[in-house]
């Protein structure tokens, strides 16, 4: 985890310190096209590589020795994915249903291969446990992506155009490093695949897809519904409104990322060591304690990073705090699933939860308006939560402190109201505190584990 923050923290943090730049320079609308595409693109890779790079990385973590084949395969089917995705271009070029697909097909594409040949290499890294490399390509690509957008937003003055090829030529910087560091330029990629593992990875994989588009959903529903009822304009500021809560999803990245490598080495169905126990409670904790600090912070951070009309933006920010808190928490949970290899189960709790997110944003955002599709988020995390809370029995005896958890989330719910419905004073803010504070006390048991761990290392 101290490798993975390396490479995470440094790409969040550099991104979070961009947004004023980015805010003062782009336009709503400019902002919106570009996440628009970055989002739908996250939906295409897993449909287009039918999920192979969740195979990429699962499988070399049980067997190394065929490391190389599972590579060759994974490439294969990337490759493949993107011609689909180049004639379904080159069709759009001809009969032009989208104008913004018209306008800016080459960035998509260069977006998309870029983007889906950086993830595939990053879980390969993991699988193989090169962790060290994938923390410094991290590092490479983010300092790439900064100076790059200085240079083209500030120096050239490219506006959307320069940011389209900053993120670009960024996850360029990575894959370069990535093919080296790992080794994978001396594959001889072309000789004959193993058929029989090919369907062993496409077995597991392909149910992933539906996992995959579920959490899509849950993540980007929320945009479309904003750009189907209110525009791209009012949907780039909604975007921005993510940027504070990126800071939530440093740790929710970083946890994943190594909690897939030590969920399948450590599963043991009785949890004799407590070990899934102690993961699952410390990581709520973590969690809860940055949400609650940072739905303290929103006005003061939204001042400083959202410029002009994006200022808008803080009052959707608690809602999706608390969603990525339930997100992060399915992804202790769906590590039992990865233990298992039930990439099915995986991903029926997931499309329950999309189905509730597209429905209730739907209909909230037309009571509400955009403030409902941050609830509809809401909502779906925690259905998913639900379910795989209750659905992990089946797998290990899983002991939580489930009373006092569903406690401090009233707590944060009860903190985002006061803040988003209440007028900006000082009792207000140390009413926050006071909040804040009673939640640490909560989980006083799990501040001492981390402390003790702390202790011991030193």
């Amino acid at each position: 985890m101290g490798l993975l923050t390396i490479s995470n923290f440094s790409s969040k943090l550099l991104s979070f310190l961009l947004v004023p730049l980015y805010t003062s320079v782009l336009t709503t609308e400019d902002y919106g096209t570009y996440d628009i595409f970055n989002t739908t693109i996250m939906l295409l890779i897993p449909i287009l590589t039918l999920g192979i790079i969740e195979s990429v990385l699962r499988f070399p973590l049980e067997d190394r020795k065929r490391a190389v084949i599972i590579y060759s395969i994974g490439l294969k089917h990337v490759v493949r994915g993107f011609i689909i995705l180049v004639l379904f271009c080159g069709v759009n070029y001809l009969y032009c249903f989208s104008d913004l697909l018209f306008n800016y097909a080459p960035y998509f594409l260069l977006l998309y291969i870029t983007a889906v040949i950086s993830q595939m290499l990053q879980n390969f890294a993991r699988g193989i446990e090169r962790v060290s490399a994938l923390a410094v390509s991290g590092v490479i690509s983010s300092f790439a992506v900064i100076v790059l957008n200085i240079l083209f937003l500030l120096y050239f003055k490219l506006a959307l155009i320069g940011y389209f090829l900053a993120n670009i030529l960024g996850m360029v910087f990575s894959i370069i490093y990535l093919v080296f560091a790992l080794g994978v330029w001396k594959y001889k990629i072309f000789e004959k695949a193993d058929k029989e593992l090919e369907k062993e990875m496409l077995t597991y994989s392909i149910p992933t897809i539906a996992n995959s588009i579920s959490w899509w959903v849950n993540n980007a529903a929320d945009r479309y519904i904003i750009i189907g009822l209110f525009g791209l304009a009012t949907n780039g500021i909604y975007s921005v409104s993510y940027k504070i809560p990126s800071i939530m999803n440093v740790f929710q990245t970083i946890f994943n990322q190594a909690w897939t490598i030590s969920a399948v080495q450590e599963f043991d169905r009785n949890d004799s060591n407590g070990f899934y126990r102690t993961v699952y409670s410390v990581t709520n904790f973590v969690m809860i304690t940055v949400c609650t600090v940072l739905i303290l912070l929103t006005k003061v951070l939204a001042r400083i990073l959202y410029k002009n009309q994006f200022y808008a933006a803080w009052q959707y920010v608690p809602y999706l705090l608390i969603s990525i808190l339930f997100g992060v928490l399915c992804g202790v949970l769906g590590g039992v699933y990865t233990a298992t290899k039930d990439s099915k189960k995986l991903g029926s709790s997931t499309v329950i939860g999309a189905v509730i997110n597209i429905i209730a944003g739907f209909v909230l955002s037309l009571i509400i308006g955009p403030m409902g599709a941050a609830l509809g988020t809401l909502l779906s995390y925690v259905v998913v939560w639900i379910i795989r809370l209750w659905d992990v029995k089946k797998y290990m005896n899983l002991k939580i402190k489930l009373k006092r958890d569903i406690f401090s989330y009233a707590i944060l719910t009860i903190q985002s109201v006061e803040l988003i419905y209440f007028k900006e004073s000082f009792w207000l803010y140390m009413l926050q505190i006071l909040f804040v504070a009673f939640i640490v006390l909560l989980y006083i048991d799990e501040l001492k584990i981390i402390i003790g761990k702390v202790r011991f290392k030193r």
